[in-house]
Order: C-alpha cells, then structure tokens, then sequence
C-alpha cells in the first residue's frame, strides 16, 4: 500500500469519515474545535487582527506553518466528485476543487466550485442554482452594471451552498468563433471583454467569495486545447487577448487566474515565465495567485520558477515533489513562501476568513427576476424589415416552430453547465444538451392573449378566444412549412448546442435548421427567426425572413424575456460584442485548425480518455495578430453579415456634436431619440491611430449606455483611458502613447460611426 493511500486513510479515519453514516460525520463535526473567531483570537493569533492589512496578516500566518502545511495548501486533493470513486473527504462541498485549510491557525478550507454561468454541479447535493443567460449575452448589453449583477448572483448563491471561491471569469478573446467555449467568454475585444468580466468578478467578490479570472492565456479554441501550440508576437499579445486580462485583472483584483491548457510560444501556459512572472505579476502587479486548470500541470520545478501557486485538482506535481525540489534547494523556500502568500493573503482579502460563508437556501425567485433582466439587456435585434416587431394585437394566428420551444431554452455544456430544475436525477450529464423549464411558447400565448385582450377593448379572460397561438416542432419540413402558411406569423426557434470540449467544424446551424427557416419562410412572409446560439452563425436565409433576435442561451428567465421583448414591453439595446462572418471563407482560419474528420479534437484531456492520438500542431495567430474580429474585417475589406457593436431597437437615434477635450480625456457628443417611443442606445467610441503605429483599423476606446425618452436629447461625455491609445513597444518593454493624428468615430457600431473628427497627440 502506497503511502499517498495510507496518509488518505489516515485522514479519513481522523475526519470522522471511514464506517460513518452522514449524520455520524455532522456529529463529529459539531464536537470539534471551532475555527477561532477575530474576536476571540487577536492575542493568540495576531493574523486574525482585522485591523493589519491582509499582506501583514498572512505573513504573520505563514510564520508559524510548518513545510507540510504550506504544502498542502498549493495543491487540491484529487478529482473528488467530479470522478467517480475518487476520495472526497467529508468538508469538501462537493464542487470542483478543494484546498486543506489549517483549522489550528484559522484558516479554512478552500470549497471551489465551477461557476461560469450559475454554480454547477448542485443537483448532486439536492440544491438550486439558477442558470444565468450565457456570458457573451451578457456582454451584449455592453452595460458594466449588467456585470456586476451577474457576478453579484453567482457570489451569493456560491455563498449560500457553502463555497467560498468561484472558478469562472472567462474572458479569453473570441478569436475562433466556432470555440465551443464562446458563450462563456465576452468579446473578440479586449476594452469590452475586460471591462464586462472585470465588473463581473468584481460581482463575485462583493459577497465575500474569491473570485477567478481564466483561461490565461490564447485558450481560443478546445480543438486539441492541451496539445496546440499558440503561436503570437508580443507586441500582439499584449495588445489583444492580455489587454483584455489587463482590464479585468487591473479592475476586479481577483483572488485567482487560471492559466490554460495550451502551449504559448512554445511553453505551456501553467509553466510560462513571460505571461505568468514577466507580465501577470510583475508588469501588473498582480497579488492573487495562479492555480492551474485542472491536469494543466506539467511540471514541478519549472512551473514553480515560472510563476504557478496551485495545481489543480491533485498534488501529482506541487505535492511531495514539491516538498522534495524546496529540500533539496531546487525551488527556494522563498518562492514557496510567495505562493502560500499569495494565496492567504487572497483568502483575507476577500473576506473568506473573517466571514466565511454559512450555508442557507438559494432563492430561486430572486435568481430568475435577476437572471430574466440580464437576459432582456442580451436580446440583440439583428433585423427588422417592415417593423414586423414588435408584434401586436393585429396578429391573431401566431405560429412558433421549432427550438423545443414548447419545453424550455437551451443552456451551454461542459463545465459551465448548470443542472436543470427537475432534470436529469443526480445532475447533468456531460455531452448531453440540457433545456431550461422556461418554455417561450407559454409566454409568447401569454403575451398574445394579453395583445389581443387590450386591442379588442373586451375584458380579459372573458372565455372568448381572440388570438391563436400553436405549435411545430419543425422536424418536418413540409409539415412546418404549411403550418407556417395557415398563421398570420411565424416565429422559428433555432438553436446551436456548444460545450467546453468540442468546436462546432462550421458557422452553419446544425441539423439541418437553415433548410427549416428557408421553408418556413417561402411559406410565410412573416417569418422571425430567434436564435439561441453560444456564438456566431452563418443566416444563408437572412434576406428571406422579417425579423432576426440573437437571444444566445438566454437562461432561467428567458422564455419570458424573449415573448416580452417580440411584444415590446422590452425595447431591446443589445450589441453584437462579436463579428457575425458571412462564411467562414471570410476568417483569418477558414478552417479551425487541428479540426479533422480523423481527429475530432484530439480529446479535451489529449486524447488519452477517448482512444484518439495525441497530436501536437500549431495555431498560428499571427496570420491575423492585432487584427482581430472587426479589425481584420476592416483591413480585409470584408463585409460581415452583422459587424460587431451592431444591434437595433424599437427606435432610432442621431448623433450630433462631436467633441474631444484637450489630450483626449474624454469625448462628448449628443445622442437624440428620435422616434416614437423610448430606449436605450449603446454609444461606441473608436480611435485610430497616427500611421506610425502601424494599425490600419478602428480600435474600441469607450462606450456608454444612454437612456432616452421620445423626442429626448442628452450630451454623452465618455471617458477615455490613455492606455487605450497606446501600443505596445517590444524595445521598451512598454506602452507608449505615439505623436501625430488620431481619429476619433462615434456612432452606433463599428460600421456606422456619423461622427468623425482629427486630433493631434503629442507622445506620451
């Protein structure tokens, strides 16, 4: 018997765990010595002083652990719940992750849980979480509150499970936009991608829970995640997808960055000294620590040196080895030192010492209110031809096809998934899509009744029936297309699953949908196509249908969101935060690369779990480098389907008055509504800049959510960071403001910016 089995064992049988019921295990919890409290242990324990600052009382912690304590706590104790069979010891909360504490000093134990969307995994314990709307909808409502009430949902529901670190904050570039892992992360720019994952792991943090920015770094696809290689300049690095983490890190100070499974420029990112040391910590200054994804670890020495604090899930790596390297001198005790501070230091920070979370019931109704209003700010309105939305009392016979809109909504897979309120027993089951009990078609008969009730002037609920509402699953093309043409309108749901673990190979909608809505349409001339999709597709049939809404995976409260919104007691605001190609022809990789019919893709953990050959390849992005999404649109002169910052509403607005103050502070304009009704309007900033920089496009430098009544007009001043003007010089090894012209656009998207003007910059 190994001494790895015998030390488990031991602690087993001295937590109480081993010929114990459940009840035996609570028992022996409520005799053992409390955690002291601050209160009661400032004189024995001056770290508990809450009046030091986090950085002092971790190190007065840390000079009383002993080498094994320390080690215990950069490393987790295997795959736990997540494989079957796998040890689980009886603190564990039955989430991803889990860190020993040291109850002797006060410190607790480290509960993480997977958290991109909504806490994962609490059916296994028989408890809600709410599913919110995915992150890249989010992220459309290009509103930094909307951020920090996602992030603010997800802290207390991991609070009121008993966790206390959250393992989500995606905010990799949507470089690849058939990444199977897109609808967890926020944008293919980086201003907008870490300004909206930055407020949400702000969010997170406010409830006292850790919060967590991942994948660092080029994790833009999981074709072969943990064999590619990605290969980019620094210059381009630093001014694209570390940007965005740059935002994020530098707004939300989070606990936690994750790095990736892949290859940067060679090394993996969990043992990369430039991004990790170089740039994460000591360019940023960044005080959190850096826990691996879980088996992204591939070393002991070398990720040390270079700049990793935990490994994740087990101690294959940062457990005895580790011990043994600090002994024999081949990592410093220092540097040991470093990563039990960091991560201390982290755990006082955020207040998961001194206001650890207790346990209580997550309230589903607050969740769903929560989660239907980010969903309402998600809704992107791509087209509305003849102002067919919103629809009214005038359409009496309504048909709704396909997207089992008649169940519920869809949700994304993998490790973002979250379990479904009377779902599948004992949790979700990996690869399978799941759909949420908020069925569109009830609210859309909802809504319709409620239309027709209050255009017919009769009393509601009076018996007499004055709208229909029915229903087609839309797996019959000729069955679909003459339902279609027996109703005045025709709603198409249509729907693209993606998971963590898979790239979709096209932009098209799988099973055969393109071929539904083209039906439909032919059909019925009042056809509105509503697409819940985790990220961009092809629309061969755009110009055939009235009305298109991006509604993403729209969560728990989405099938009301999306019935209020085609009604219009939502007027939509939402932005595409990424570029909708025409094809795939169009892209920097037309083809996503490792993606074969002999390789699939190559297996999430190398290919070893699925029998498939490990392949080692290259990603190569400095084919596009700094020109990324909108960008490489511009320089390619490319006309996408939808540009990115694109989106309609139920009314219009002018821009006027353009203004930039002195050294580009800031710029102010006019926004008026001029239409009938009143709305929001995304505001979007862009810069380009002197032709010494060698940057032929647009760059994203600000936006603002404006709110206007009919008729109403109001100066928008939008702050403009410096940075944002700058590049990156490789020479210096920093940013640097250029002198000469640069050209200020404002106007509603990326492709439709009415005002212009030409300021001159001196070098900063």
């Amino acid at each position: 018997m190994s001494m790895r089995l015998l030390a488990k064992i031991s602690l087993a049988i001295g937590c109480g765990w081993v010929g114990m019921s459940w009840v035996g295990v609570a028992a022996a919890q409520s005799k053992a010595k409390p955690i002291p409290t601050p209160a009661t242990a400032k004189a024995s324990m001056p770290w508990m002083n809450t009046a030091l600052d986090p950085d002092t009382r971790a190190d007065l912690m840390i000079r009383q652990m002993t080498l094994d304590e320390k080690i215990q706590l950069v490393h987790g104790i295997g795959w736990g719940p997540l494989e079957p069979g796998a040890y689980v010891p009886p603190q564990d909360n039955g989430g991803a992750g889990f860190v020993t504490g040291i109850p002797r000093l006060g410190l607790p134990n480290l509960n993480l849980a997977d958290s991109a969307v909504g806490v994962r995994m609490a059916a296994l314990d028989s408890r809600y979480a709410t599913l919110l709307p995915s992150v890249i909808g989010m992220a459309s409502s290009w509103d930094p509150s909307m951020g920090m009430l996602y992030g603010s949902v997800i802290g207390r529901e991991l609070r009121a499970q008993g966790f206390n670190m959250s393992i989500g904050g995606g905010v990799d570039l949507i470089r690849e936009p058939r990444n199977g892992r897109n609808f967890e992360y926020a944008s293919e720019d980086p201003v907008l991608a870490g300004t909206m994952v930055g407020k949400l792991a702000m969010g997170v943090q406010s409830t006292h829970v850790m919060g967590d920015i991942k994948h660092y770094v080029l994790n833009d696809q999981e074709t072969g995640r943990n064999t590619y290689n990605a290969v980019l300049n620094r210059r381009a690095m630093q001014e694209t997808d570390l940007l965005a983490f740059q935002i994020a890190i530098g707004m939300a100070h989070p606990a936690g960055v994750m790095c990736s499974y892949n290859r940067v420029n060679g090394d993996y990112a969990c043992e990369n000294d430039y991004t990790l040391n170089q740039v994460l910590k000591q360019q940023w200054g960044f005080k959190g620590f850096v826990l691996s994804d879980w088996e992204a670890t591939h070393s002991t020495v070398k990720a040390a040196l270079a700049g990793l604090d935990m490994e994740q899930p087990g101690d294959v790596y940062f457990g005895e080895p580790l011990k043994q390297a600090v002994l024999d001198g081949k990592v410093p005790a220092a540097r040991l030192d470093d990563m039990v501070h960091r991560i201390v230091r982290s755990m006082i920070a955020n207040g998961v010492v001194d206001d650890p979370p207790v346990r209580s019931v997550v309230d589903p109704f607050q969740g769903r209110d929560d989660a239907k209003k980010i969903e309402e700010s998600s809704l992107v309105l791509l087209r509305n031809q003849d102002d067919i939305l919103p629809l009214n009392a005038g359409d009496k016979t309504i048909v709704v096809i396909g997207g089992r809109a008649d169940v519920g909504v869809l949700s994304g897979g993998g490790s973002a998934q979250v379990d479904a309120p009377g779902g599948q027993p004992g949790g979700s089951r990996w690869g399978v899509p799941v759909y949420f009990p908020s069925s569109p078609l009830r609210y859309l008969t909802q809504q319709a009744e409620t239309a027709a009730d209050c255009g017919s002037g009769a009393a509601p609920g009076d018996g007499t029936p004055r709208v229909k509402v029915s229903f087609n699953a839309g797996t019959n093309l000729t069955q679909a297309a003459q339902a279609a043409a027996q109703a005045q309108v025709a709603i198409v749901f249509v729907t693209q699953w993606m998971s963590e673990g898979m790239d979709r190979p096209t932009l098209s909608l799988p099973h055969n949908q393109d071929a539904l809505v083209e039906a439909v349409a032919k059909a019925n001339p009042n056809t509105v196509v509503v697409l819940e999709t985790g990220g961009p597709v092809s629309m061969p049939w755009r110009n055939q249908v009235k009305g298109i809404v991006e509604a993403w995976f729209p969560g728990i409260g989405g099938g009301q969101a999306i019935a209020e919104a085609l009604y219009g007691r939502v007027n939509t605001w939402g932005k595409l935060p990424v570029t909708f190609p025409a094809s795939e022809a169009q892209l920097p990789h037309p083809q996503v690369a490792g993606l074969t019919s002999t390789t699939g893709n190559n297996g999430m953990n190398g290919g070893s779990k699925h029998g498939e050959e490990t392949k080692n390849f290259t990603v190569d992005y400095n084919v596009e480098g700094m020109e990324v999404g909108y960008k490489w649109f511009q320089v390619k002169h490319e006309t996408p389907l939808f540009p990115f910052g694109y989106g309609l509403s139920y009314t219009r607005f002018a821009y006027s008055g353009l203004n930039v103050d002195r050294g580009a502070r800031s710029v102010s304009f006019v926004v008026k509504n001029t239409g009938a009704r009143s709305g929001d309007e995304i505001a979007e900033v862009y810069a380009t800049l002197p032709a010494a920089a060698g940057e032929p496009f647009r760059r994203l430098v600000g936006f603002a959510r404006v709110s206007l009544n009919a008729g109403q007009s109001q100066t928008v001043t939008v702050p403009i960071r410096p940075l944002y003007l700058k590049i990156f010089s490789t020479q210096k090894n920093g940013w640097e403001r250029l002198p000469g012209a640069y050209t200020f656009e404002v106007g509603g998207s990326s492709a439709d910016l009415p005002l212009r003007t030409d300021v001159q910059l001196a070098a900063q």
